[in-house]
């Protein structure tokens, strides 16, 4: 476990996203839990005392602290599919309050691939909670992360960055009613009841005023649920193949590590659109070479443009505004925390100075005197406006005397 004496320095933000990677490159370093699982084990065989990973379908993102941003690429793509060249290839690097401000751009909806996506604020949540549980956030980080938190917050609350409604999944709904006529006569195939398969699932029906749609998950239990609170179909894992012969429109939202939809099942059906919002992407990409047939990926449609967005763009500088603020408040508190040695050895030798000659049960009442803590308040105070600590601890030792000796 780490000692609480991480700096800013050693604090670094690594990692690939959509803006110089497509999805399957981007899958190649995705992180499942139980691959998160075994970079905590291995973390300490690295050099990192501190860290939490971010996999989303945009981006993988290693935070933490360690003398070399080496050290967190090398433990990431141990325990992923990619390799730690084409990773470095293809990564940023952030270091010290960059990669701090990075982190709060991110979680603030400024990164995502939809502008204002906040998504990601719960994935960071989640991907914290995780490494906290496993004593992996040390007072250093618990402190960035909560200042990034509040500032997130603080950002969804005061601006309008996030409104309307732009994401990937009411993306793939936007594509279909701009390029599907008579929506109702068409037969729909959800692919993947998990979280993304039913906001998009609910979408459509909001949307595209259709509920002809059929719902197929791995786990029947779960599509058979969805599919009763939402009025529609479901259908077994063992009837894909009828299904995907079947449908007009194909929206495949699945979590599997490789395709499951392939260009045998689908060539010499008829013309089809096939929406894949998966990472890594789950339809072979030779399904692009049958005739009639459009794929679509989650790259292609974060590419749809919106209306929305050009509202949420014009909202970026307040967001901005916000984030410095409370970037701001967290450097604060890391420069008062670098004095913390120094103003308890001040206020030990001030207690030292006043306890002088006083009997020990007087010792023990005033230990903690209103007096002492006055002038640590005043010391702190000065300490963050000035850089001189040797010189306020003697005059803070000074002052005491002459009003208290």
């Amino acid at each position: 476990m780490n000692n609480g004496t991480q700096n800013i320095q050693s604090f670094w933000a690594v990692g690939l996203n959509y803006k110089k990677t497509d999805a399957s490159v981007r899958g190649a370093f995705a992180i499942s839990i139980e691959q998160y699982g075994q970079a905590l084990a291995l973390a300490h065989e690295y050099g990192v005392d501190e860290m939490f990973i971010v996999s989303t379908c945009n981006r993988t993102e290693i935070y933490g602290c360690a003398a070399y941003a080496h050290q967190l690429v090398d433990l990431l793509c141990r325990v992923c599919a990619g390799n730690a060249a084409t990773f470095t290839q293809m990564a940023y690097v952030r270091n010290g309050y960059e990669a701090a401000e990075h982190l709060f751009q991110v979680a603030a909806g400024l990164d995502s691939q939809i502008l204002g996506d906040f998504e990601i604020l719960g994935q960071i949540k989640k991907s914290v909670k995780y490494a906290k549980e496993n004593g992996f956030i040390g007072a250093f980080m618990d402190r960035l992360v909560n200042c990034v938190f509040q500032s997130s917050k603080s950002v969804k609350t005061n601006t309008a960055i996030s409104g309307g409604t732009v994401s990937v999944s009411f993306a793939a709904v936007q594509y279909i009613r701009d390029n599907v006529h008579n929506i109702s006569d068409k037969k729909i195939l959800l692919l993947g009841a998990g979280k993304i398969g039913t906001i998009t699932c609910r979408n459509m029906i909001d949307y595209l005023g259709t509920k002809n749609i059929t719902l197929i998950n791995r786990t029947t239990e779960a599509a058979q649920n969805l599919a009763g609170e939402l009025g529609i179909q479901y259908q077994e894992i063992g009837c894909l193949d009828e299904h995907l012969k079947s449908a007009d429109i194909i929206v495949v939202s699945t979590s599997a590590q490789e395709p499951v939809v392939f260009k045998n099942h689908l060539a010499g059906h008829g013309p089809k659109i096939v929406i894949d919002l998966s990472v890594p992407c789950n339809v072979s990409n030779d399904v692009r070479e049958i005739d009639n047939i459009t794929l679509i990926n989650v790259d292609e449609l974060s590419a749809i443009k919106d209306e929305t967005l050009q509202m949420r763009r014009n909202e970026i500088p307040k967001a901005v505004l916000i984030i410095k603020e409370h970037l701001q408040d967290f450097k604060e508190w890391y420069a008062m925390r670098k004095h913390v040695p120094v103003l308890k050895e001040v206020k030990s030798k001030l207690q030292g100075i006043y306890l002088t000659g006083l009997s020990t049960e007087a010792k023990h009442e005033v230990k903690q005197t209103d007096a002492i803590q006055s002038v640590i308040n005043v010391l702190a105070t000065k300490m963050r406006s000035k850089h001189a600590p040797g010189c306020h601890y003697i005059e803070a030792i000074n002052d005491f005397i002459s009003h208290h000796g």
